[in-house]
């Protein structure tokens, strides 16, 4: 069997059969609502739910190492926001000679809530939606084949090179190269390892707009497709109250404004 580069996750759970617009209406609801009402409470609902959609789905477990990854990221900012925020009145507490104030942890809070609640969102359609099934549905709906393909390789792009970082590390292991172990040897075997990978992903690429061509990529001719695919009875009702939290958020927000 050929070696899956997408992150997509089949494993027969009701999230997987859920329509990918869906899960788009979804991210964009869980993004833009937090976002129009701007309260820390909001930010923490849609986290709790796309943990618990994850959880019912089946995928909570694969979304942890992105969770942990994202960590060291949102440590940098509250250190940076904490320590030297421009709007730093209020000391919260003191670690030794380091001050951290109230009012930069309280921005990084923010930031920090949105960073993880996106990352959360995306989780959803990335690991349960199949990138050429989301392709396929936005081609039916009038978007160019360029968008579809621009699309499938920003899904692939990620697993794809890290299996190849994967092989190319094996295959320099077996001649002698030293990949584990201090930070100097991880620096001294860093070359040998990142030029393979990125000369392989030039030539990938270019196979891949050869192989393309060939079938018929460019054609004018309006495409067919093998099969629809079954709509999930939970599609409408779903869309609607999503896309109902928005307009609901979008007036609030006008309502505040005013």
């Amino acid at each position: 069997a050929m070696k899956s580069i997408s992150l997509y996750v089949d494993n027969g759970s009701w999230l997987c059969k859920v329509h990918p617009f869906t899960k788009l209406a979804y991210i964009a609801t869980a993004i833009s609502v937090p976002l129009l009402v701007g309260k820390l409470s909001f930010f923490a609902i849609f986290i709790a739910l796309s943990l618990a959609v994850l959880a019912s789905g089946r995928l909570l477990k694969r979304v942890v190492p992105l969770i942990a990854f994202s960590f060291t990221i949102l440590i940098t900012i509250f250190l940076i926001h904490g320590l030297f925020n421009q709007s730093n009145r209020n000391i919260l507490f003191s670690i030794g000679p380091l001050h951290f104030y109230r009012e930069g942890l309280l921005y990084a809070l923010h930031i920090g809530c949105n960073v993880l609640n996106m990352l959360l969102s995306f989780a959803i359609l990335v690991l349960s939606a199949k990138p050429s099934e989301l392709v396929e549905e936005l081609e039916k709906r009038g978007f160019s084949r360029r968008m579809g393909y621009i699309i499938t390789s920003v899904f692939q792009i990620v697993p794809q090179m890290t299996g190849t970082m994967n092989t190319i590390t094996d295959a320099q292991r077996s001649r002698g190269l030293e990949t584990e172990g201090s930070l100097l040897t991880r620096a001294k075997a860093f070359l040998p390892l990142i030029s393979p990978v990125v000369m392989s992903s030039l030539i990938n690429t270019r196979e891949r707009a050869v192989a393309l061509e060939v079938r018929g990529f460019a054609a004018k001719q309006k495409k067919t497709y093998l099969a629809d695919r079954t709509p999930h009875r939970g599609d409408t009702p779903i869309t609607v109250v999503l896309l109902a939290m928005i307009a609901a958020a979008l007036l609030w927000r006008i309502v505040q404004c005013l």
